[in-house]
This record gives C-alpha cells, structure tokens and sequence, in this order.
C-alpha cells in the first residue's frame, strides 16, 4: 500500500529576484512498513522533500498525495488535519516542551486529537515501556539525557498510531551510544507496528539501518537502491 507518492515535484524559493530550486521534477513512492533514510550532502534536497511530505510546505508545482489523498486539494485546516491523525515527525533538536514530563510530552498530541483519559493514559503507558522509559514518566525534559529526550520525541510520535513518520537527522545531537540505542528503538518499533519511517540523515552510522537508501544531490534523486536493513533482536511486543 502507497503512504506518499511524490509525482514530478519541483521547489523552488525566491527571495527577492533571487530564485533557488531546492527540488527538480522528483519522483518517489513510499510504501507501507518501509524504513528509508534520505541521504545527500547539504543543500541537496532531502529536508525539504521531507518537509513537503510532512505537509510542512507545499510544491511549486507537482503532486504529493499522502495515504490515497492529493494534499494540493486540501486548505490549510485539512493540511493541520493530515499532520495531527496521519503523521508522526521526531525532529533533530527534540523540541519537547520543557515544563511538561516525559508522559505529558507524549500525551500532548492526544489531548489536541480529544482521546478519553483511559485512551490517553493506556497509549502513553504502552509507550514508555516500548522505549523503557517507564521509570522515567514524571521527568522533565531538562532531568533527562539527549538520548531520552529522543526517546521521549518517539513515542510522542507514534502516539497517535499514524501511517507515516519523518525525522529529520534523528541523531544529529546524540553521542554514538544514544544515537545506536535511538536507533534500534525506531527500528524495532517499525517491526512491531509496521509503521512507515523515512528520515533524513548524512550520518553513515544512522544510513546503515535503513533498508532503503534514497540519495539527493542538487534537487534530484540519484540513487534509489537496497539497504543493509539492519535489525534489532524484539522481547515480546508491548504495543497493541
């Protein structure tokens, strides 16, 4: 099943009389359960190709259609809607909300969505234990590790069971034994849920658990190929 089909999609951003295509003409479907990580140096595309399938900006022209909808024919509300129910983002810098614990992190988007407080509290108790931060509930973000927080901005993700979810560098912050252990918590949670992932990343010790490897240079796709998928050993799934 197709999560987000990309057909043909330029960007271009103007700035005075000053113009620059960050994208030219790309084409890309994503399926459902994938895990693929778009790569490419700076200036290459991939952050915003992922901000227009997270509906966080719109073409210049092309369509983008996300779970069987064509996002062009949607208003702004209907955009926020899309974001909100069908996809999850985990960004580079965390951006937690500092006065609320980890379990009101993740419990926020619920909230905003009006789930009951027995949905609420069963969804976000599922979570903690699925990124074994259970201990670690009533902690505010500045009491937990760079690695935590991202653990934390996970499962605020996921938290609302959506089809897709998009990070962008999720490692770029961490030192290389949180940014494995974040990692192998985002690919075991895909083995669990199916869920989709498509990140953005230059970082080759992030590139090696994808099993597809999208590579951008100048606005376009390169390379579109297999990766080394490399997987995470699962306990006995905590998620429904």
């Amino acid at each position: 099943m197709e999560v987000a089909k990309i057909e043909n999609i330029s960007r271009i951003y103007k700035i005075g009389q000053v113009e620059t295509q960050a994208l030219r003409n790309v084409n890309l479907t994503i399926e459902s359960g994938e895990f693929t990580a778009l790569v490419g140096p700076s200036g290459s595309g991939k952050t915003t190709l992922l901000q227009l399938i997270g509906c966080l900006d719109q073409p210049t022209s092309g369509k983008l259609t996300i779970n069987g909808k064509d996002v062009s024919q949607l208003d702004r509300n209907q955009r926020a809607d899309m974001r909100r129910g069908t996809i999850g983002f985990i960004f580079q810098f965390f951006a937690l909300i500092p006065t609320l614990t980890a379990y009101e992190n993740i419990e926020m988007p619920l909230l905003l969505n009006g789930k009951s407080p027995a949905e609420r509290q069963q969804r976000v108790n599922q979570l903690l234990k699925a990124i074994d931060l259970e201990d670690h509930s009533h902690h505010r973000p500045d009491q937990l590790s760079g690695g935590q927080q991202q653990r934390v901005a996970i499962a605020r993700a996921l938290v609302t069971q959506p089809a897709l979810i998009l990070a962008d560098e999720p490692t770029a912050n961490l030192d290389t034994p949180n940014g494995k252990l974040v990692m192998e918590t985002m690919v075991r949670l895909n083995q669990e849920t199916g869920v989709t992932f498509v990140f953005a990343t230059h970082d080759p010790r992030v590139i090696q658990y994808a099993r597809r490897i999208v590579t951008l240079r100048d606005g376009m796709i390169v390379s579109d190929e297999a990766g080394e998928g490399q997987l995470v050993e699962s306990a006995a799934p905590v998620l429904a």
